[in-house]
């Protein structure tokens, strides 16, 4: 594993936003089976639509030597009978910061914050991915479900995994 240099995680605030645009509009192109949403739709966006997610979601961003090379966001549930479950999605790490343990201490960062606020965290990911199933294992995920034909893009169906952790129990 190359080692990390320069590395801080930390929330991405409104002023962050061409830097999020950027980063979150690669993941979609270059993954677009990992998102619920899609390259066509957030590219028509202005960037006052990426300060307005930054002011209302709690975004983790991992800056490798001052560049952000990944993401990782948290999401809180509405209502009272849900209140106590967040969900963790748009997690994606540039090509070029793979390996380095990013997705792991952005996992980490969002785990953190979801502990002083809810009990359990879940998320999805497609079934074929096999690296982040593992990442997600690894941090204290555990399978609850599975998806078929979760997601389609372009004709071509994508089955998705449920996963979550129970904030507490285990080590993370």
């Amino acid at each position: 594993m190359t080692t990390i240099r320069d590395l801080q995680i930390r929330r991405l605030e409104p002023s962050d936003a061409a830097l999020y645009r950027e980063i979150r509009l690669e993941g979609l192109r270059i993954s677009p089976e990992a998102f619920g949403s899609t390259f066509e739709k957030e590219n028509a966006q202005p960037l006052s639509w990426f300060e307005a997610v930054l002011g209302r979601v709690d975004i983790f961003g991992a800056f490798l030597d001052g560049t952000l090379a990944g993401v990782a966001a948290y999401a809180a549930q509405e209502g009272s009978k849900q209140a106590h479950k967040a969900t963790l999605w748009g997690m994606y790490v540039r090509n070029t910061a793979r390996n380095l343990g990013l997705g792991k201490k952005l996992v980490v960062a969002v785990l953190n914050h979801a502990r002083e606020r809810v009990e359990m965290i879940q998320l999805t990911v497609v079934s074929e991915n096999d690296d982040a199933r593992r990442l997600y294992s690894a941090s204290g995920f555990v399978e609850y479900g599975y998806e078929k034909r979760g997601l389609k893009r372009d004709g071509r169906y994508y089955d998705r995994v449920l996963m979550v952790n129970y904030l507490g129990e285990g080590l993370n």
